[in-house]
Parts: structure tokens; C-alpha cells; sequence
């Protein structure tokens, strides 16, 4: 029973990965890339997950929390990054950048 469960998550994140990793591909802007890269990091830690439940075992536990991590950040860093360059605040005509300076 719970190899035929263990199974089914498998397929289910094998098959979630195969449609991010096409996004990734054909994803018409940056942003459709990177938010399909971010998905495949979760879909990553959830194949870690079920990998640790099905064999009992709480070694990769910090490698999810890592992975986590990793993600979160990079997510964070991109929003922060792309909010910035839609403003017009960022350096694209050599205008020096003031780094949250009022002045």
C-alpha cells in the first residue's frame, strides 16, 4: 500500500517536473523561467520529502531546509530585481543608483 502511494507521488512530481522543465524551455519571458525554475526547486524538495517518509529516515532534512532556503532567496532576490528594473530606477542609462539613498 504505501509503495503503490509512494508511487503515484512520484509520477505525479515526475510529471509536475516534465511541465515546469517545458515552461523553462519555451517560457516567452524571463520571468515565466524563473518562476518555473522556482517551482522545479519545490517540486525538488518534494521528491526529498516523500523520498525521507518512504524510507523512514530524517537525513535529508537538512538539505530540504537548504534547498528551501536557496529558494525563498532567489525568489525574493528576483522579485526585488525585476520590481526595480519595472520602476525605471535601475542603471540601464548609466545613471548612478542611489541604493535606497534619499537625498
Amino acid at each position: 500500500m504505501i509503495t503503490a502511494i509512494a508511487l503515484a507521488a512520484g509520477t505525479v512530481l515526475a510529471v509536475s517536473a516534465l511541465l515546469a522543465l517545458v515552461r523553462v524551455v519555451r517560457g516567452p519571458t524571463i520571468i515565466n523561467r524563473i518562476v518555473a525554475l522556482d517551482v522545479m526547486v519545490s517540486i525538488l524538495i518534494s521528491a526529498l520529502g516523500v523520498e525521507a517518509a518512504y524510507n523512514r529516515h530524517t537525513t535529508t532534512v537538512p538539505i530540504i531546509v537548504a534547498l528551501a532556503l536557496v529558494g525563498f532567496v532567489g525568489s525574493v532576490s528576483v522579485a526585488r530585481f525585476v520590481a526595480r528594473d519595472e520602476d525605471g530606477t535601475g542603471d540601464e542609462a548609466g545613471a548612478p543608483t542611489t541604493l535606497g539613498v534619499d537625498t
